[in-house]
């Protein structure tokens, strides 16, 4: 360790499209996904021997089929890096990209490492159902598959049963709270459709996208530019007959990954490149299991007041849309935050939200953005399920 904290610097960020479930990337394990886009990174820095990285943190929150064994690891190898680059894999649920990122920055600040990539993985297509071991030999009876895809499974009975409702009624739950209506959830989910179709036909995602070679992939799967108002009502309520929360104005299940790389100051060297962002500031919180949605709003508040920053020193804000219940939720308890600057490029409801890998996106998609803009002040934030939220605010 260091007597003081280095500076963290991202030099590149890069995301495969997001797939739909079922859909393009589907036929692609979750460990080669990962593979991808850190052999992307690699590629895009000639100038960094790749025996300079100290680690690779990766996020997953599954873990339970193809990406059971340390997949942080496995992209490693498979991606052809020197077999003495470690991996280490991450998991806070919807939240575990950006953990990746936030302990990658704290062992370079430290000092504990010089050059780390980080990012997360999901291919909630691919993830298996599981069978629960027999507690005796020979069970005469049927047993139960659980499918590993999203949400509570092989619930403890000791957990309170407010605490493990389905994602689905927790979004519900936050827009009781703050009385968001149907109509106002359509209306921000037609606006993230729009926004990410914009930015993709404008060109904002070609600096950081990578599409895996062999599949026809070449924007996010789940963008749907022809929707309206009138095509979102007619949708369901998906978790209560009476209900707010559909389809329509959820996020979908998608796959895909996305790396950065952080590097310090020597680390910055090496790779002969202008960084894109620095890392100001990080916070994670804990709330109520069933009010999950809203655990980004402590969160941002402890990252902005460490990294001495407040709303109105943002110029872009990505705030994960799980739901548009739930994002709606955060703003109303940000009231200080200018609406226009979050999620410019579209969320999560258009992009995707393949769990593992959306934290290192939107880090990602932050950097990316301070880039452009040439200076300024960014944050990155997430809801968790089982109640956290997770924040992240970077400079340039």
């Amino acid at each position: 360790m260091t007597d003081r904290l280095r500076d963290v610097w991202i030099v590149d960020a890069v995301r495969t499209p997001i797939g739909k479930y079922g859909g393009a990337l589907s036929g692609v394990r979750p460990d080669d996904l990962a593979a991808h886009v850190v052999r992307s990174l690699v590629d895009r820095t000639p100038g960094l021997e790749p025996d300079r990285i100290d680690d690779v943190y990766f996020g997953d929150a599954n873990g339970a089929g193809e990406d059971n064994r340390d997949v942080a690891r496995m992209a490693v190898l498979l991606a052809g890096l020197p077999v003495t680059v470690p991996g280490t894999t991450v998991n806070r649920l919807c939240g575990s990209g950006l953990e990746a990122v936030l302990q990658a920055a704290r062992a370079i600040a430290v000092g504990d490492a010089s050059v780390v990539l980080a990012g997360g993985v999901e291919s909630m297509s691919r993830a298996p159902w599981v069978l629960q071991k027999p507690e005796r030999a020979f069970p005469a009876g049927h047993q139960e598959l659980y499918s590993s895809t999203l949400g509570w499974r092989m619930t403890n009975p000791r957990m309170p049963r407010e605490w493990t409702v389905p994602l689905g009624e927790g979004a519900e739950l936050v827009a009781d709270r703050h009385r968001i209506s149907r109509e106002a959830q359509d209306a921000f989910a037609l606006a993230s459709h729009e926004k990410a179709a914009r930015a993709w036909k404008d060109g904002a995602y070609d600096a950081e996208t990578v599409p895996y070679e062999g599949v026809d992939l070449t924007r996010d799967e789940c963008i749907r530019d022809t929707t309206s108002l009138e095509a979102l009502a007619k949708l369901k309520p998906a978790f209560r007959p009476d209900g707010t929360v559909t389809a329509g104005n959820s996020s979908p299940l998608n796959d895909g990954a996305a790396a950065l790389l952080l590097v310090d100051d020597a680390g910055l060297r090496a790779t002969g490149r202008e960084p894109l962002a620095r890392v100001r500031a990080s916070a994670v919180t804990g709330i109520e299991p069933q009010y999950f949605g809203l655990g980004p709003v402590e969160a941002v508040r402890r990252a902005l007041g460490r990294a001495g920053r407040d709303f109105s020193g943002l110029h872009t804000v990505e705030l994960n849309e799980a739901f548009a219940a739930q994002a709606l939720g955060c703003l109303a308890e940000w009231p200080d935050l200018d609406p226009e600057i979050v999620n410019p490029r579209g969320g999560a409801i258009a992009i995707g939200h393949p769990l593992g890998a959306s934290g290192a996106r939107l880090a990602g998609s932050v950097a990316h953005q301070l880039a452009a803009a040439g200076s300024g002040t960014g944050l990155a934030a997430l809801c968790i399920g089982v109640g956290q939220g997770i924040a992240l605010v970077l400079e340039r």
